[in-house]
């Protein structure tokens, strides 16, 4: 199951920082303490987006799925290749 796309809902996110313990080259608080994700060019985000425009060297799947279930909102939401969402289950 490689995970392919990710978002943060930022209605939900509480700026718990579990995702940024747990996956720091993936998530960081913004100045609103909303969790973002760093894109390739310095632009931070919440949006939809594939993993390969994250500003990272490696996705490590594991750590994504950790990262998201750390969240006490479920703020973050993992799809595979297919567009289905993996996390949470629905």
């Amino acid at each position: 199951m490689p995970i392919t796309k990710l978002k943060i809902d930022r209605d939900l996110c509480i700026g718990a920082a579990s995702c940024v313990a747990i996956y720091p080259d993936v998530f960081t608080l913004d100045a609103e303490n909303k969790a973002v994700m760093p894109k390739k060019g310095g632009v931070k985000t919440s949006d939809e987006l594939n993993v390969t425009e994250l500003d990272v060297s490696a996705i490590d799947d594991s750590n994504l799925l950790l990262a998201a279930q750390s969240c006490p909102t479920k703020a973050i939401f993992l799809y595979d290749d297919t567009g289905k969402q993996v996390y949470p289950e629905q």
